[in-house]
């Protein structure tokens, strides 16, 4: 996959901040706990998507499902002055329930509609590179409203959904392939 300039300094940038809020000083996985944080201060953060999306852009690690990986590939290549308005992605990007409170969040900023559109590239990324270590339809929470459907769900069955997701053919784990 060919990436621009513009994509191959964020994508470090954002892996990096990633691997920040993995472990505490202890070494203990935290990763869950930061992004819940992060995503709380959201609004707060709003400054910042202009100038460092990186460091906004995890707040929805783990909260965007990729449909059509073509696109994708195709705007990893882009410079920022010729990314696409975030409506023309919504055919292949789609946001859990919890992403989409955060977008609309974000779209009252100005910077909001192309601050998604490198945050979608930036997830993409990420999961191209590295294990998502959160479940991608949920995010680390407590409240009582989100959505339980998948809980009960075996741990390989969510793995082989989420490559799915992807893009990555689905094997049957008993076929023997």
């Amino acid at each position: 996959m060919r990436l621009s300039r513009f994509f191959e300094e964020l994508r470090s940038a954002y892996e990096a901040e990633l691997d920040d809020l993995m472990t505490d000083s202890g070494g203990h996985d935290v990763l869950a706990e930061r992004l819940k944080a992060k995503r709380a201060q959201v609004p707060l953060l709003l400054p910042m998507i202009g100038c460092n999306p990186e460091m906004v852009a995890v707040a929805f690690h783990g909260g965007m499902r990729f449909h059509n990986p073509d696109v994708m590939r195709d705007l990893a290549a882009q410079e920022p002055e010729d990314l696409p308005a975030w409506s023309d992605l919504l055919s292949a990007v789609e946001l859990v329930p919890w992403a989409e409170k955060l977008a609309a969040t974000v779209l009252q900023n100005p910077d909001g509609d192309q601050f998604l559109v490198v945050t979608a590239c930036l997830e993409y990324l990420q999961g191209k590179t590295g294990a998502n270590p959160e479940r991608p339809d949920r995010p680390p929470t407590d409240d009582a409203d989100e959505d339980e459907e998948g809980d009960d769900r075996d741990l390989d069955e969510a793995g082989a959904d989420w490559l799915s997701e992807q893009g990555f053919d689905r094997r049957d784990r008993f076929s023997g392939d």
